[in-house]
């Protein structure tokens, strides 16, 4: 079915022979090189659509060689591969013209779905026209760039989507995305940006809560050689690596007090200086971030800077939860045993209306990321040709939200904390896995933990 030549460049013979064993069952044409050398003759010979290129070549660096490919063949589409990838070395990859970034060890799907992303693939599948599958939102040329679909028929979810294609006209203008945890904040994040004028250039995601306190600044803003004690050689930040392109902030809410006032000053004067230089340098970012908390709230607890707060909200779109949106449910559940199916290799099961009115009473916590998961757990463990509500255990098995209002009591933080104690409970205190049946981050998970002071039994949890 598919014509499309690709060259996989790498030193490691078994990794590329792997990969062309794989590919060519795929019906890919597909050639392989160890060195730079064997790479160009190749390019300059068969004029691959895609090449999937190792970072650490002997002889030439990877990223010198993607950035000679890029002006000999510039619609060549390429793949980069590395088991020492940071993040200054993927944003730099992209900048300089990758399609995608994928790190060792890396699964046969991985590969090939980036292939798939690629614009070339695209091209041979179709023009890049509107999805036609049901409850599919964006065209297929936006998902191919967010790597996810966004799926819905709700006039809720429609409305977050026509804002979200607004506020991508602008270029420039910041955006807060609220909503709770597994909504799809990044994914909007991800529309907005390849929707906009700045789509070929950075998007720079950062978890503002999982950056050390004490290497924030110089996370963001960079640092000089000597600097402080770790500084050996100097290094840009986030908004100088997201330059033209977008910083998407997320959790911007955790964000500590003292560092929101060097961001409201880069923002408001584009320009920044890194930790232990006088020097300032133009940088031109355009900000989106997010939160799943109350940012008015911790303005009043003197928690959040206001001035910081209208900056970045220029444009606020909030996404509703799942449970306000049950129409939501049948389309995603469509499209999850959809790409589950196909990425397994497997048959997709047909989904029973009992199952459908049976989720529509629950509460979804975790919402579409929870909902995703349990479709996953769900295929893997039955042997059924339809997904049937037994498929689909729920706590407590009695979803009404009068269940959820444990005797009576609508105190929501009471409620979250029996459900983070009883996911605790039901996985022997392992965070990681109450975390992914909370449908919630191990991180956020861990300060829910230390918000309700939750008692961990010593030596458990991990």
């Amino acid at each position: 079915m598919n014509d499309l030549k690709v060259l996989i460049l790498d030193d490691e013979s078994r990794i590329t022979e792997k990969l062309k064993y794989h590919l060519e069952k795929r019906k890919f044409k597909v050639f392989t090189a160890n060195t730079p050398n064997d790479g160009f003759a190749i390019l300059e010979k068969e004029r691959p659509g895609v090449l999937i290129l190792d970072v650490m070549l002997p002889g030439m660096n990877g990223l010198d060689i993607l950035k000679k490919v890029k002006a000999e063949y510039p619609n060549l589409e390429i793949i980069m591969i590395s088991g020492y990838g940071d993040m200054d070395m993927v944003i730099e990859a992209m900048r300089q013209g990758a399609s995608d970034f994928i790190r060792k060890p890396f699964q046969i799907m991985d590969i090939q779905l980036a292939i798939e992303r690629t614009e070339k693939f695209l091209m041979m599948q179709s023009k890049l026209e509107a999805a036609e599958n049901r409850g599919v939102l964006v065209s297929k040329e936006l998902e191919g760039m967010i790597e996810k679909d966004f799926v819905g028929e709700s006039k809720q979810i429609k409305t977050v989507l026509k804002m979200a294609l607004k506020a991508a006209e602008d270029g420039d203008v910041n955006v807060l995305v609220t909503g709770e945890n597994g909504t799809g904040k990044e994914i909007i994040s991800r529309i907005i940006h390849f929707g906009s004028p700045r789509k070929k250039q950075v998007f720079a995601p950062v978890n503002s809560s999982a950056i050390p306190e004490s290497l924030l600044e110089s996370e963001f803003f960079g640092h000089v050689k000597g600097a402080f004690t770790d500084a050996r050689d100097e290094k840009k930040g986030y908004f100088e690596l997201a330059n033209k392109g977008t910083l998407f902030l997320d959790e911007i809410a955790d964000m500590p007090y003292a560092l929101q006032a060097k961001l409201l000053r880069a923002i408001e004067e584009n320009r920044i200086k890194r930790v232990g230089s006088n020097k300032e340098i133009p940088v031109d970012v355009r900000i989106i971030s997010a939160t799943n908390k109350n940012i008015e709230e911790l303005i009043n607890e003197k928690q959040f800077r206001i001035d910081l707060f209208h900056r970045i909200n220029t444009i606020e779109i909030n996404i509703p939860p799942l449970r306000e949106r049950p129409e939501d449910l049948r389309p995603l559940l469509e499209h999850f045993v959809t790409s589950i199916a196909k990425k397994k290799g497997k048959k997709a099961p047909q989904i029973s209306m009992a199952l459908v009115n049976k989720l529509k009473s629950y509460r979804f916590p975790g919402n579409v990321r929870e909902l995703r998961n349990m479709v996953e757990r769900a295929m893997i463990l039955s042997d059924n040709t339809s997904l049937l509500p037994e498929d689909f255990p729920l706590r407590g098995e009695d979803t009404s939200n009068a269940a959820h209002a444990i005797n009576g009591n609508l105190n929501l933080d009471e409620n979250e904390m029996q459900l983070i104690e009883a996911a605790l409970k039901e996985t022997d205190f392992n965070q990681t896995r109450a975390a992914t049946l909370l449908g919630i981050s191990r991180d956020a998970l861990k300060r829910k933990i230390k918000k309700f002071g939750i008692e961990i039994t010593k030596g458990l949890g991990e």
